[in-house]
Formats: structure tokens, C-alpha cells, sequence
């Protein structure tokens, strides 16, 4: 197994976390910029009346000096979050800094403020999160304050979940929805609107949007009846307009009369207020072809929020072509919602609604979907890392070159990370631990690039238990290993030694590439200690290992620890003969590309400057595609060393400004140091500009050199 690295380095107090899908990943040459986030889903297609309660937010909005914090509550189906997002969409002018958006009851469990919050800071450009809820929530008030931003916090269930998603700034505006009025917000200056079902005339007025003015005057009695029966609730109107724009011929009156024949059925039952919506979504489903009715019944258990085409034809079985027209029309009649470019969801009332179905195919078609995102997790983690060895028996017939790059390997995972996690937690509570293990290992390359350590922490627990449940001897001690250098880069390093020492029972002298790894992971915990002696001892013992094994790539990424701690030792004449031995075993672009950054630093501590700014250069150019912020930022930091370090300050302060750029507003280590480095060249050129003596030489610091 070969050695696992990640870009963030030093010893790290808490927790370090990547946020959020944010697409693709673009570095720049000079400072970090605030990215402006265009989150909210699109405004409502059909959107009448509530002309009082736009009116209130349009007055608080002018009137309150303060941030705006609004709830708007009211039953399921009533129309909040369109009324929410139609006020929104239009005053998203008064908000340049960007709208953010959360379903907080997006899943079977609401979703947790920590959580979020690391959804947020990734939509604001950090690339690392602090540790914890109260370290995140002061993060996330510094990017806000002085910022203008509109916040839509949809399906609520409690004030606790929504105080530490409030910003900073008094220009912020946060809107709430929920079931429940969540009246203890009022003690944070909350307003509230209450959103009751619409009245007669609205509700006729929205039917009058969908089927034409004619249509209904021609039959205006039995119009009026119709919204009646639909209770005034949007999502109910909605859906039986979609119907009869469908049927031209068919009169309101026979809809009436089928509805009113629907609600005494349903009177029968204990639905309170969800009887309207309920008979309009009976008698849609029952109208449903037979392949569309499937597809409404089993892409409503998808284990994520939202779905593509090509995974909710793996869940039917059936031909992507095909079950492209058939969501299409879900859309058209309303049952469904298209939320991007191919990509679906469904209203949390219909998604009830579908799973009250009865369909016996819907534990295959879970297993369908988790099999459909292992398969394509296993290939972007084949392009993104090649070479790596694997355990699971997917790999082996994986294409590496099915992506374009690694970073748009990465994207994939980024982009489906939800839908990759709520998957694994759908294998976990199916019972299938073969599929948890298997998906946990095909998500490290997402984890160690792109430094999602909450979901790292979460999946790889899991699939540790589910690898001893399936006596996956290998793939335990993998996972483990994969485990402890999230639980390095969190600063755990008592448990790190207890992941390290079961691997080193577990693999004997029977799976020398995991006992290997777990050696180096030793000698990483020690250097973290400052014991580089020790560190050094544990690095060669798993060079020993890893030529045992035979394996060339793990003997090159050993050999390379071996020269970073003898780097750290000042022993530069061998830590050189390691870097270049290391860099001639290794054939992956980005890992020879890593061994040349750390043979640049030997260079340049040994006085040999130029030598070491041709290698670097050459570092910058080929990790750019990497998809690895961190792994750019280590790049420029190290050209800003050499040429602070030859005098060229100006060069130094465009390199390390560079630098910061990848990070972000990353609560990083790595990110401090550089900008210690800053603020001393400032200092430097403050005190040269005094004509007073500059205190330290600049490249003297040597606890900055990595």
C-alpha cells in the first residue's frame, strides 16, 4: 500500500476541514479575492399574491438598521420558501456579496449547525475549516462582517439550529422557513411572517397562470370549487394545474368531482391539514404511466438531496434515454423539481408522498444507486491518485483515463460528495458493510486533496467496523491507515498511534504494504513531536519494509520522508541524495513534482540558490493540475523563500501573497506562516527605509522551512 501524504503540514490543534462542493478549484497569482456565492435555487415558476407579506420584508428590509432575521412559517405546502425566494430573487441586488443557501431538513436527520457552517465557509472560499462548532461560527461572522449577503435557511426545526448560522454583518439579511414559528428567535431581534393557505381568488388566479384565462371563465363555478378543494395550498394547485394542462378537454367539473371523491376517501384518515394536498397528489400518481410511477416511487428513497439522470436510471434499471423524458415530465407535472442542469429533487411533501407507495423493488433500487456511485467513485479516484494501490476489486478494472485530469476527477467527487456520504450511511443502515468499506476507500482521494476531514472522520469509522465485519483483514488496516492521517492532521496524535499499532498487528509480516505505512505514520507522529531522531528511525525502517515488498513507488514516497526529517536535521548532504534517489523511483507526475519541492528546500538551505529555483519553477508548473490548493500554495511559498532569500523582496511578497491565494481564508497553519512572512518583509522594508538595521535576515527563520 503505498505511503499517504497530505499537503497540510505541522502540527495542527484541532480539527481541519475542506467546505462544501464548490465546483472547480482556480488558483491565482495574486491575492485572495471574496468569492460571491450564487446559491439559491431558482425562483418560484408560478408565484401569485402575497402582496402583504412582500410588502413587510420590503419595509424591514428599508426600515431596520440592524441585520434582518425573518422567520416565515406555516404547514407544509403553504408556499414559504417560494415566498421566500421570490423576495429574494428580486432584491438579490441589494445583496453584491452573495446569497447562501441550506436545506436544514434536507435529510432523515436535520442537518447540524457544524456542519453547515463548514457548507457556508467552503461557498466563501476557505479551504480549510477550524475545529469545532464555536471556532467555525467566529469564522464565519469575520468573512461576513462589513459584507452584504442574503441567507436562506429553508425546513428549519428548531431556533437552536439557526443561531449559530446568523452573520455578522448589519447588512445581512437571513430568512428562516419552517412548520414551527420558532419563537425564541425573537429574542435575536427575529420578525415573523406566518404564511396562511391563499384565499379563493389567489388560489384561482394561480390555476388562471397554468390553464389561461378562457379556460376558466368558460367554467369559473366550478374553478372556484377546484381551489377550494385544493385548501389553498400552492404545491396542491400546482400539481392539478400541471394535470389538466395536460388534458385540454377535460372539464373542471370532472376534476371537482373526482377530488371531492378523493377527500371523503381521505376523511377517513388521520391527515389534518395535509387532506388537500394529499387527494391532489393521490389522484396525479394514480394518473401516472406505469414507468413514470416507478421512477416517482423509487427515486424518492435516492440516499441524497438531489439526483442526476444517469443514477436514477442505475435505480430503475432502465435506459437513460428513456428515464430522461420520463423525469422531464415528472417536472412538467409538477411532482418533481429541477434544480440544475440534469439535476432533480423533490419537495419534502412529495417525497413522502413517493415513499408511501408501496414498491417492492426499493431496497434494490437503493443498492442500485449506492452500486452506481461506488462505480464512478472508484474511477475518479483511480484518475485523481493513479497508481496507488487499492483493495477493492472494483479498481481493477476502473479507467484511470476516463476523466480529462485529476482536478476534474476531483470536481466529480466534490461535486457528489453529499450524495457519496448519505451512501455510504445507506449501505451502513442496509446491512451491506461490503459497499461501506468499498465506498470509504474510493473517497480518500477527495479527502486527502481537498481536506474534507468531518466526512473523512465519519466514513472511515464506519468503514473500519464494516471491514472487520466482513473479516477484511487488508482493507481494515487500510482504512486505518487512511484514518490516522486525517486523525495526524487534526492534531490527534495519541490516536493516531492506537489506528497505527492495530495496523501493525493486523498486518504482520503477511501485508507489508500496510505495515509499511503504518512505520511512516510512526515516523510522522514523532517528527510532529520534534523527536526527528526517532522520526528518522521509523522512515527507514519502512524503506526496509516497503523493499521488501518489492513495491518501487512506496520505497520513493519513504525515501522521500527520510530526506524531509534530514532536512529538518541539517544533514543536507544526505537529505540531497535521498530527495534525488526518491524523485528517480517515483513516476507519478505530482509525486516526483513533491519530491523536487522538498529537494528545492535542501538546496536553498545549503546556499545553493540558483540550483534550487530551477527545480521550483518546475514544481509550480506541475502541480497547478494537481487539484490540490495546498499542494500550489507549497509551491509559491517556496518560491517566495528562495527569493526572499536572494533579496528580492518585491518577488517574495508577489510569491507568498500567491500563496495565500490558494488558501483562502483557510484556518490553516500553513496560512499563518505565510502570513508571518508578510508582515516581516513589511517590517523589514519598513526598518531599511528608516536606514535602521533590519533585526533578523530574511530565510534565517529556519522553523519556517518545511
Amino acid at each position: 500500500m503505498a505511503e499517504f501524504e497530505n499537503s497540510v503540514s505541522g502540527q495542527v490543534s484541532g480539527n481541519v476541514v475542506q467546505a462544501a462542493s464548490i465546483g472547480s478549484v482556480h488558483f491565482h497569482s495574486g491575492p485572495p479575492g471574496n468569492p460571491v456565492p450564487r446559491q439559491l435555487p431558482p425562483a418560484p415558476r408560478l408565484f401569485v399574491s402575497r402582496d402583504d407579506e412582500l410588502t413587510a420584508l420590503d419595509r424591514w428590509r428599508e426600515h431596520e438598521g440592524d441585520q434582518l432575521l425573518v422567520v416565515v412559517s406555516g404547514p407544509g405546502g403553504v408556499g414559504k420558501t417560494s415566498l421566500a425566494l421570490r423576495w429574494l430573487h428580486d432584491t438579490r441586488e441589494q445583496f453584491p456579496d452573495g446569497q447562501l443557501y441550506v436545506d436544514l431538513g434536507a435529510h432523515a436527520e436535520a442537518a447540524q449547525p457544524d456542519e453547515v457552517l463548514e457548507w457556508f465557509l467552503g461557498a466563501l472560499g476557505v479551504e480549510v475549516v477550524p475545529p469545532g462548532l464555536p471556532q467555525r461560527q467566529a469564522l464565519f461572522r469575520s468573512l461576513t462582517a462589513g459584507r452584504s449577503f442574503s441567507v436562506l435557511l429553508d425546513n428549519a426545526a428548531s431556533a437552536g439550529q439557526v443561531r449559530p448560522l446568523l452573520p455578522a454583518s448589519a447588512s445581512c439579511v437571513v430568512v428562516v422557513t419552517s412548520r414551527w414559528r420558532l419563537s425564541p428567535l425573537g429574542m435575536d431581534g427575529a420578525r415573523f411572517i406566518e404564511v396562511d393557505p391563499m384565499g379563493v381568488q389567489a388560489s384561482v388566479e394561480l390555476l388562471e397562470r397554468v390553464l389561461g384565462e378562457h379556460r376558466l371563465a368558460v367554467e369559473a363555478s366550478a374553478a372556484r370549487e377546484l381551489a377550494r378543494l385544493c385548501g389553498g395550498m400552492p404545491i396542491a394547485l400546482g400539481v392539478i394545474g400541471a394535470r389538466l394542462s395536460r388534458r385540454p378537454r377535460r372539464t373542471l367539473a370532472r376534476e371537482v368531482d373526482e377530488l371531492r371523491t378523493e377527500n371523503r376517501r381521505l376523511a377517513n384518515l388521520d391527515l389534518g391539514g395535509s387532506a388537500s394536498v394529499s387527494a391532489v397528489l393521490d389522484l396525479s400518481y394514480v394518473d401516472l404511466p406505469p414507468r413514470q410511477a416507478r421512477l416517482y416511487r423509487l427515486t424518492s428513497w435516492h440516499p441524497g438531496p438531489s439526483f442526476g439522470v444517469e443514477v436514477a436510471a442505475a435505480m430503475l434499471a432502465e435506459d437513460v434515454g428513456e428515464v430522461e423524458d420520463d423525469l422531464d415530465d415528472l417536472v412538467e407535472k409538477n411532482l418533481l423539481s429541477e434544480v440544475g442542469d440534469d439535476r432533480f429533487r423533490f419537495h419534502d411533501l412529495l417525497r413522502l408522498h413517493a415513499r408511501e407507495q408501496d414498491d417492492a423493488d426499493v431496497e434494490e433500487a437503493v443498492r442500485r444507486a449506492v452500486e452506481f456511485y461506488l462505480d464512478r467513485a472508484v474511477v475518479a479516484d483511480s484518475a485523481a491518485i493513479p497508481g496507488r494501490p487499492r483493495v477493492g476489486l472494483r479498481f481493477k478494472s476502473a479507467d484511470p483515463d476516463a476523466f480529462g485530469s485529476r482536478a476534474e476527477a476531483l470536481d466529480w467527487l466534490d461535486h457528489e460528495r453529499d450524495n457519496l456520504v448519505q451512501s455510504l450511511r445507506a449501505a451502513e443502515s442496509h446491512g451491506w458493510p461490503e459497499l461501506v468499506w468499498q465506498l470509504a476507500e474510493a473517497m480518500f482521494a477527495l479527502f486527502q486533496r481537498r481536506h474534507h476531514y468531518s466526512d473523512w472522520l465519519f466514513t472511515h469509522q464506519l468503514a473500519v467496523a464494516a471491514a472487520q465485519a466482513c473479516g477484511e483483514q487488508t482493507a481494515e488496516a487500510r482504512l486505518r491507515v487512511q484514518l490516522a492521517v486525517a486523525l495526524r492532521n487534526l492534531g490527534r496524535l495519541d490516536e493516531v498511534e492506537e489506528q497505527v499499532r492495530v495496523v501493525l498487528e493486523l498486518a504482520g509480516d503477511h501485508d507489508l504494504g500496510s505495515r509499511a505505512t503504518a512505520l511512516v505514520q510512526l515516523g510522522h507522529v514523532h517528527r510532529l513531536q520534534g523527536r526527528f531522531e526517532v522520526a528518522l528511525r521509523y522512515f527507514r525502517e519502512g524503506v526496509d519494509v516497503e523493499t521488501r515488498h518489492g513495491r518501487v513507488r512506496g520505497i520513493g514516497l519513504a525515501r522521500r520522508r527520510v530526506g524531509e526529517v534530514l532536512i529538518e536535521l541539517g544533514r543536507l548532504d544526505e537529505a540531497v541524495t535521498e530527495l534525488r534517489e526518491s524523485e528517480a523511483l517515483l513516476d507519478n507526475v505530482v509525486d516526483k513534482a513533491r519530491a523536487r519541492m522538498f529537494l528545492s528546500r535542501a538546496l536553498l538551505r545549503a546556499g545553493r540558490c540558483d540550483e534550487s529555483l530551477a527545480l521550483a519553477d518546475g514544481v509550480l508548473a506541475d502541480v497547478r493540475d494537481a487539484g490540490s490548493p495546498l499542494h500550489v500554495a507549497d509551491a509559491f511559498e517556496l518560491l517566495g523563500e528562495i527569493a526572499e532569500r536572494q533579496g528580492d523582496l518585491g518577488g517574495a511578497r508577489d510569491h507568498f501573497r500567491a500563496a495565500l491565494a490558494c488558501y483562502g481564508e483557510s484556518f490553516d497553519p500553513s496560512a499563518d506562516r505565510v502570513r508571518d512572512r508578510l508582515t516581516a518583509l513589511d517590517r523589514d522594508e519598513d526598518e531599511r527605509a528608516a536606514d535602521v538595521p533590519a533585526q533578523q535576515e530574511p530565510g534565517d527563520r529556519e522553523g519556517d522551512l518545511r
